[in-house]
C-alpha cells in the first residue's frame, strides 16, 4: 500500500554532503531524499550522523534497487549495486516496519 514520508530534499553537492549530520531526532515519517544530477553508483557513510538510518537506493525508473541499514558515526560505505538517481534516508528499520522492499515503486520524485 501507499506510504508517505515528509522529506527534505538534498539536491546540491553541499546539501548532499551535509545530509542528516548532527541531527538528534527524525520523525517516523521523516527523512531526506538525495537527488543526483546523473544516475550512478552512489555511496553513503555516517561519519558525523548521530542517528541510525536506513537508505533506499532508487533507480532512474523510480523503483527501489536496494536497501541498507547504516550505523551512526561509522565510516563504513554503503553503496548502490546499480546505477541510481535518488536515495532516501529514513529512521533505521522504517522500511522494514512498513513492508517496503526492493522493487517497490517510489512516486513523487523530482526529475
Amino acid at each position: 500500500g501507499p506510504h508517505v514520508f515528509q522529506v527534505e530534499v538534498a539536491s546540491t553537492p553541499s546539501q548532499r554532503q551535509r545530509g542528516l549530520m548532527g541531527r538528534t531526532h527524525l520523525a517516523a515519517d521523516g527523512g531526506m531524499l538525495f537527488v543526483f544530477e546523473q544516475p550512478g553508483r552512489h555511496c553513503f557513510w555516517m561519519r558525523d550522523t548521530l542517528l541510525p538510518l536506513s537508505v533506499a537506493f532508487i533507480d532512474p525508473a523510480g523503483r527501489i534497487a536496494s536497501l541498507a541499514d547504516m550505523q551512526p558515526r561509522s565510516d563504513t560505505l554503503h553503496c548502490s549495486d546499480q546505477n541510481v538517481r535518488h536515495a532516501l534516508e529514513v529512521r533505521q528499520g522504517e522500511f522494514r516496519r512498513r513492508g517496503i522492499a526492493p522493487r517497490a515503486r517510489v512516486d513523487g520524485l523530482p526529475r
